[in-house]
């Protein structure tokens, strides 16, 4: 099959997810074309059968903003018609799956493609619930061919949302088991031997609430010599900074950036702390889970279908810091319960969440749409 994926291109689950399946498609032997507005965060060097096209932003005086989706929507029109695609696949209802649908519109009469539309949580929850954006976001899932999302708990919101009566196909994340399994030549050393090493990766926006994990930590320190280790960027690390200031922690805290090579980081961690308002899966606790690190995470969204409570980490009330706390204690002071709750995470990532258990899964997608 020839296939078309549009994403965020920028670290975070959709765009890394998307970029992951597409190494896997071509790997299968598909022909993938990305069409993004940068580099993707994921993809490193070159792959047999997968092409990148960037849409460009248009800068016109007419315009306050660079108007990207029509740029996109064009681009993917152009790549459809050069290459024959016979599907794209979208990452988010709004913009891609939109602008998917404007190029299917624009070529009809020479190449009427499939869309496929994948939600991946915040352009439901967040975008599309916004006024402004909730007929477009319900039209567009409407006129898809085919609508995923990636836990039972998306398509259920989802559905109860915009009172869609179609069927929304659940068809969860996965990993990449070679990148997991890889060398990566030594441990960092990024805390003294005496010290746990705990650790939040995020993209730091409000709903993660990356407060929280500083304040879980100030209480967990209290009890534990520990370090933690803030991986990521975005809106709220100067209050995370700022919060660490105020809780007299700072010098116990490290803040790494951004890191492509996460593989690399995880398996020094003890502990990873994820305590988001909600997950519509959680990419970072299933990649804790492979690299067998317990996870505290909040009882909320798709993660529940990712971290079994009480078996491969704990699962807390949103907000509750000191019941995230109070697990994090048990699970770093209890090495034997540490390293049972790592095993069976690693058992349940890949007998659940393997990347050619849920690839053949898009595969399958793919056909039955094609068939239609």
């Amino acid at each position: 099959m020839k296939i078309g994926i549009s994403c965020h291109a920028t670290a975070g689950g959709s765009g890394i997810l998307a970029t992951e399946l597409g190494i896997a498609l071509a790997q299968r032997g598909h022909e993938v074309h990305f069409v993004t507005e940068e580099p993707l965060f994921r993809l490193q060097g070159f792959q047999e059968r997968l092409y990148c096209h960037h849409a460009d932003k248009i800068s016109y005086p007419v315009f306050t903003t660079p108007p990207y989706t029509f740029s996109l929507a064009s681009k993917i029109a152009e790549i459809v018609d050069e290459y024959g695609v016979d599907i794209w696949h979208t990452h988010y209802a709004v913009p891609y799956a939109t602008c998917a649908l404007i190029a299917r519109d624009m070529l009809t009469a020479r190449k009427n493609f499939k869309v496929i539309a994948t939600l991946h949580g915040t352009d439901i929850t967040l975008v599309g619930s916004d006024p402004s954006f909730f007929r477009v976001t319900k039209h567009t899932m409407e006129h898809s061919d085919a609508v995923t999302a990636v836990s039972r708990w998306l398509a259920k919101e989802t559905i109860e949302t915009f009172q869609i009566r179609r069927e929304i196909k659940t068809i969860y994340n996965f990993f990449n088991e070679e990148r997991f399994s890889k060398n990566c030549g030594g441990k960092p050393e990024l805390a003294a031997p005496h010290e746990k090493v705990i650790m939040h990766i995020s993209n730091f926006r409000p709903v993660k609430r990356v407060t929280d994990v500083l304040r879980v930590f100030k209480k967990v320190l209290e009890r534990v010599p520990s370090r933690l280790i803030m991986v990521g960027e975005g809106p709220e690390r100067v209050s995370a900074v700022a919060v660490s200031r105020q809780l007299g922690i700072w010098e116990h805290v490290r803040y790494l950036g951004i890191h492509k090579n996460i593989e690399c980081l995880l398996p020094c961690a003890d502990l990873v702390i994820q305590p988001s308002e909600h997950e519509s899966f959680g990419l970072v606790p299933l990649e804790a889970m492979v690299c067998g690190v317990p996870v505290i995470a909040t009882a909320s969204g798709g993660v529940c279908e990712v971290v079994e409570h009480g078996e491969t980490g704990y699962l807390c009330p949103v907000g509750d810091i000191d019941a995230m706390a109070a697990c994090a204690i048990e699970v770093l002071t209890n090495p034997t319960k540490a390293e049972q709750m790592g095993k069976k995470g690693k058992e349940r990532a890949y007998r659940l969440f393997s990347r050619d258990n849920i690839v053949c899964q898009y595969e399958e997608l793919y056909s039955e749409v094609l068939r239609s």
